[in-house]
């Protein structure tokens, strides 16, 4: 499936047997430079040949779909890597689940006996991911309803470990995650989420496709890490207050935040006349500033 450039100059060569006939076929196996990061390379008739579909190496799934539709019309179909980023050709991805309930463990391992050694039995919120993937890792699941505001917890403990996390989860929830300030769903778990990651809302999924279905609507959504390093506050102190500050959702913000560390000795904020709703995560990092400074 894979070929760096290097190999196809040599596969190309080697294909007209080393002779001066190949100099007017060269620009076939070149990819151009300041090109695309992948192109799509076929093999017809004996040719290798460069096609016209380009694509940036985050766009591999689509490379991959594409040089399958070609290999149907010619001999064989690749694509091709940048020489330095050859690596590319031999990572693999190594796919481990988290299941807690005994009978959905017996029943994986009567049916699935391939994946057992990569089934890990156990409740994932009591799992150190920092001692089982220390190179990283990113989540993907039907997350249970009742914990899966746990989990994104979990995601944020280990924002280092973790560039990505896809999940199906309640349709409210969900949304309440990917909303912006200003709406009436934005709320704790938006704000944290959003200071680390960015948040995709993919697809409502309707409770008739389950079985029996539920009672309410489900939803898939997408938290990529962002470029996020520090927050530039006390990062610690930063998650007080946010929570502090929807404690008491229909409350200004100095009612909420009064409550939890005290009058400020009568000092005020330009956002105490707000409510937390109101409020973006670069506006909580000043807030926190704030608080840090004046709490007694």
């Amino acid at each position: 499936m894979f070929l760096t450039e290097k190999d196809l100059r040599d596969a190309f060569w080697k294909n007209y047997n080393y002779s001066k006939r190949a100099l007017k076929y060269q620009f076939e196996c070149d990819v151009r430079p300041g090109a695309a990061d992948l192109v799509t390379v076929e093999q017809f008739q004996g040719n290798y040949q460069i096609n016209a579909f380009e694509f940036k190496l985050s766009d591999i799934k689509k490379a991959i779909l594409q040089a399958k539709e070609n290999a149907k019309f010619v001999n064989k179909s690749w694509i091709v890597i940048p020489d330095e980023k050859k690596e590319f050709t031999t990572m693999t991805i190594t796919t481990y689940g988290a299941e807690i309930d005994p009978e959905s463990v017996e029943y994986l391992h009567a049916h699935f006996p391939e994946f057992a050694p990569r089934l890990i039995e156990g409740d994932f919120l009591k799992m150190n991911l920092r001692e089982r993937f220390p190179r990283g890792l990113k989540i993907i699941g039907n997350f249970p309803y009742n914990i899966s505001s746990q989990i994104f917890f979990k995601v944020l403990e280990n924002r280092d470990l973790v560039p990505e996390c896809v999940g199906m989860i309640q349709k409210e929830v969900a949304v309440r995650i990917a909303e912006p300030p200003g709406s009436k769903e934005y709320g704790i778990l938006s704000v944290l989420l959003q200071a680390w990651y960015d948040i995709e809302y993919l697809f409502t999924v309707n409770e008739t496709v389950f079985n029996p279905p539920p009672k309410v609507k489900s939803a898939v959504i997408r938290l990529r890490r962002n470029s996020v390093g520090r927050l530039g506050c006390d990062e610690a102190l930063f998650v007080k207050v946010v929570k502090a500050s929807f404690g008491q959702r229909r409350k200004m913000i100095r009612n909420s935040l009064r409550a939890v560390f005290g009058d400020f000795g009568g000092a005020e904020h330009p956002f105490f006349t707000q409510r937390a709703e109101q409020l973006s995560v670069a506006d909580f990092v000043q807030l926190t500033d704030w608080v840090a400074a004046n709490r007694k």
